[in-house]
Formats: C-alpha cells, structure tokens, sequence
C-alpha cells in the first residue's frame, strides 16, 4: 500500500505549490491569493525515490462553524482522517500566528505521525528561520521552498523512510472512463457529483462560484472504475472578472477535452440559456460522448416541465445524438439511469468500426442520395475505415472529395450513426482523395 501525505496549513502558506511540486503537475490552481482550494486533490507523488498519494486541502480552520470555512474545514478532517502522515505548513515569512497554533491543537489529537514544514525560507537563514515555530510542540521545522523545490527531496526522504517499501507489483489496472460533470454555476454539479460518490467529497454549497478547481476522483459503481471530475461553472465571458475564475475556466475547458465523456448538467428552475448552448457546444466541438442531466426536476411543476423540454428540443437540437435525463441530484432520483447513460456512450465513443461493414454502408448512403455535383464533376466516394476514436473518426476514399458540401457530411454522420447504433456520441467524417496522376499535365 502507497503511504498518504496530507498538506494541511492555514490559507496562503503554499500547500497547493508543494503539491505540484510533489506531482510534477500543475493539477492545483496556484495564486495569491487565501482560500483558492476548496476541495481535497489527490496525486501520485513523482518526487522522492519512493510510491505514495498526496493530497492537497483547502486552507484549514479548525473553529470555523458555519459558512463555505466551516465546508473547507470539513474536507480537511476528512483528509486527515484518511492520513498515514500530516506534513503541517507554515509561512516562513509571515511567522507563527495563533491560527497556526489553533491547527496545531486540532492535529497533535488525530494521533496521525505530523511533520512540520516552515516554507518560503528561499534566502534565508536555515538555522534562523524555523525557530519561533518550536512553540507548536510539533518537533523539529523543515525549512524548504515549495515554489524553488529547496530541501523538498530531503523532506520527502526523511518523511517516508519509517515506512516499508512497497514491494507487491502495481496492479495492471483497465482504463477507467473519465467523466467530467460540466454546466453553469450553482446548477448542481457538486450535488451530482456526491450523489454518484455515495458521500460529501466535493463541497457542494448554494454559492455560485464554490468550484474552482477541477477536481478528479477515481470511484468505482457496479464493479465498474470510474474517474469523475467535478468542475468550475462556465460563465459568459463578459462575466469572468476574477483571475482565478479565468483560470478555473481553463480548467474546466482542459477538463472537458481530457474526459471521455461529458455530463453536461442544466437547471430545470431555469431557462435554458445561451451560456448553457455555448458549452454544449464546445463539448461537441470537442468529440466529446456526451450524457445531458436537467437538475431539480422535483422542484418544477409539470408546466415548467413541459417548457423545459421544448426549450432543450428548440436551443439544444445539435444534441439530439446524446440522453438526456430529467434528475434530482439532491434526492439521487435518476443517478443510476445517468451512470448507465454515460456506460453506453463510452462504449459507443471506444467502438471498433468494421472496414467492409463501414464500406458497405457508405455505398448504402451513396446509393439512396448521391452527393451534388461540382461543376461538371461528381464526388466519388468509394470505401471507408476507422481513423480514430473517441470520438468515432470515419475515413472516406474516393476522388474530388473536396468539393463534398457540409449538407452530405452531416448526411454521411447521421447515416453511419444510426447504422452502428451510436448513441451517446458524435462522429467525424475525414476525406482522402486519391491523387490524379495527370493533374498539372497537358
């Protein structure tokens, strides 16, 4: 078994900078600015000679007792108590402060090994810089430099030398899908996202803007793994002020082009709105399978209902490849009927396409509608095969292939769609056209 490391500390002291550091990622959303980690992050530590997870919490506040602090807080309990060591952060620059004090108390009765770490010491006098941090009763401070990497592989070593190594081989494991759950702020995602986890891993708080990182989960459901991200809500551009929330933006649009498929949530007490089209749109544009969720069905009468579904079919018609489920996040009504959702067009998105039953079906298409003219000449499409997946790529041979009009390509998707049953997913048509040997000749 890989040891756990946990990073607690107060706000601001580089918890989510050593975690990157540690990882070799740039997984955590790093700035100046207090309380940007909301939600425990979990990584394979790369640094060190050794295997083990670290995990990245949100600026601890062992006494907050209501509000998004006291939410924080309760990650973090929730990181400690899965433990097998505390690397406990301080500011090396701003001193010891009675908050430092407060998390000292909260973690020397967890009874979990503690190691504490004084940071951003670049410059300073080693001997110098940790002294004043003896009063915490924690041993002996680790002077290092999360953003400069100082005394960070020393850590390490010195941290995980009690534990034995690990000598059983890692388990050749199947790919899990990875399934990012995406919509505007404050429609639920959080909430699905603990639905589906069987448990409160993401704070899900009635704030808009509560996300900002994207935070990946591996779960298993049905003897089934599963790696499920939960995101920051999309706004329009016109409302993304904040430099945080711009990066939180990139990582949500990061998010949704690693995902194999894409659970796009709506809001059933609202209508559907431009914002809600432009991601489904980047979804698509994306390749991404796609599963769309309305949320708080419970909480609309059967008029609205009816609203909300003619308002999907009129703004969201480009979705008609994908589901669509009418939930309760809240109540877990519709969660499984989601999940099986997302199993179909995850394995309609990885399918093996036949090459002569692919041709054939091109041959079908071509038969029952021929493409237009160009000129004189007529497009020849003469067989097909599978170039890609995830999402589904179709290459088609023939000759003057690039005069085909968008009209027939979407044509040519619907009908190979539809052939192969791919539901959940959309499909790329690519044209080869064979060379003319006597082009440029007179």
């Amino acid at each position: 078994m890989k040891p756990t490391l946990v990073l607690v500390g107060r706000p601001n002291v580089g918890k989510s900078t050593l975690f990157n550091r540690l990882t070799r990622t740039r997984d955590a959303l790093v700035a100046d600015k207090p309380g940007l980690t909301r939600d425990r992050h979990y990584g394979i530590g790369r640094v060190g000679t050794r295997d083990y997870i670290v995990v990245d919490t949100a600026g601890f506040d062992p006494v907050a007792k209501s509000g998004i602090m006291h939410e924080m807080a309760l990650q973090a309990e929730q990181a400690i108590a899965e433990a097998d060591v505390l690397l406990f952060l301080v500011d090396g620059r701003g001193g010891l402060t009675p908050h430092d004090e407060e998390i000292a108390t909260r973690l020397r009765r967890s009874g979990r090994p503690v190691h504490l770490v004084v940071n951003k010491a670049e410059g300073m006098n080693r001997g110098l810089v940790g002294a004043e941090f003896h009063a915490l009763g924690l041993g002996e401070p680790v002077p290092i430099s999360a953003a400069h990497g100082d005394g960070v592989r020393e850590l390490i070593e010195c941290v995980l030398a009690p534990f034995a190594p690990d000598d059983e081989p890692d388990e050749v494991e199947d790919r899990a899908p990875s399934i990012a759950i995406v919509g505007r702020p404050n429609v639920g995602k959080s909430t699905l996202v603990n639905t589906l986890l069987g448990e409160d891993r993401v704070i899900a708080f009635d704030l808009p803007g509560t996300t900002r990182d994207a935070i990946a989960i591996p779960f298993e459901r049905g003897g089934r793994r599963y790696t499920l991200i939960d995101t920051a809500g999309l706004r329009r551009r016109g409302k993304v002020f904040e430099a945080v929330e711009k990066f939180s933006v990139i990582k949500t649009l990061q998010a949704i082009e690693k995902a194999n498929v894409v659970v796009l949530v709506l809001d059933a007490s609202q209508d559907i709105s431009d914002q809600d089209a432009h991601i489904a749109g980047f979804i698509v544009d994306a390749g991404r399978a796609l599963v769309v969720a309305v949320n708080k069905w419970d909480a609309v009468d059967s008029y609205r209902r009816e609203l909300v579904k003619q308002d999907i079919a009129r703004k969201l018609g480009f979705l008609a490849f994908a589901r669509t489920h009418f939930i309760s996040a809240l109540t877990g009504s519709g969660a499984a009927a989601v999940m099986k959702s997302v199993d179909a067009a995850y394995a309609a998105a990885t399918s093996n396409l036949s090459t002569p039953r692919l041709t054939r079906t091109l041959q079908a298409a071509v038969a029952k509608q021929a493409p237009p003219r160009h000129g004189v000449f007529r497009p020849k499409l003469r067989y097909a095969h599978q170039g890609g997946s995830n999402p589904p790529v179709v290459v088609i041979h023939g000759a003057a292939l690039d005069h085909v009009p968008a009209s027939y390509v979407r044509f040519l998707e619907r009908t190979f769609m539809e052939a192969f049953k791919l539901q959940g997913t959309p499909l790329r048509i690519q044209f080869k056209t064979a060379h003319n040997p006597y082009a440029g000749k007179d």
